[in-house]
């Protein structure tokens, strides 16, 4: 479960090593969750987008957050300090050992009131949710934001973000295709038309940050009548 592209660094090595050790560390139990993963090689936000999302959701402030892939519960957990008394988050997985772990996470911090996993395909579920949700975070199967992008977009309220994790391949999403392994090549096609259709829509404005291993920040600026 290991993501390799993660020790690919879009920038500097030194950089990266600078944003993930020297900002500040999350406190509290939800802290020692992080830490534990990391140790364990477990796959979590690294901490530049940790440190990013703590301060990017207390400018937001949203109510209601989706998320798309739980992993073992902790971003689900990190937004959840965001929504206030009467916000929720919403998570959805489809892995049974993701599943285990992320229940075990929301109860280890006391969660379970204020986040709700759905499990499952993300695919059937989300044409199911009514939302509407202030800010939505992506970060599943690559090759399936193209696919979830319609339903993310028709969840979200004018004003709304999406933010979705790791779009640059560890760097080869600007390779030439037949430099692209043969069982990465949808991968590689699919994000290239995710950001190709993100970057270029009139409704949306969109950001690209070099967090990880890539993220894109979207807002709906209209209602949108196609992609």
């Amino acid at each position: 479960m290991r993501n390799e592209m993660m020790n690919r660094p879009v920038v500097k090595k030194e950089l990266v090593d600078f944003m993930r050790n020297k900002q500040k560390k999350v406190a509290g139990e939800l802290g020692k969750i992080e830490e534990e993963a990391h140790e364990a090689g477990v796959p979590v936000i690294p901490h530049e987008t940790v440190v990013f999302l703590q301060f990017f959701l207390g400018q937001l402030k949203p109510k209601n957050v989706l998320e798309i892939g739980a992993a073992i519960g902790f971003s689900s957990s990190l937004m959840a300090q965001y929504v206030g008394t009467e916000g929720h988050v919403t998570t959805i997985d489809r892995f049974d050992v993701m599943i285990r772990k992320a229940k075990v996470t929301y109860e280890r911090l006391g969660l379970t009131d204020k986040v709700t996993l759905l499990e499952g395909q993300a695919a059937d579920i989300l044409p199911t949710l009514t939302g509407p949700y202030d800010f939505i975070f992506m970060d599943s199967a690559k090759s399936k934001y193209i696919e979830f992008l319609p339903e993310c977009l028709r969840l979200l309220p004018v004003g709304g973000v999406l933010m979705v994790d790791d779009v640059f391949q560890g760097g080869t999403i600007l390779d030439p295709i037949e430099e692209i392994p043969r069982g990465q090549r949808t991968i590689y096609r699919k994000l290239n038309q995710f950001l190709e259709t993100v970057m270029n829509h009139p409704s949306l404005t969109s950001t690209l940050l070099p967090l990880g291993d890539g993220v894109i920040l979207i807002t709906k600026e209209q209602e949108i009548v196609e992609l």
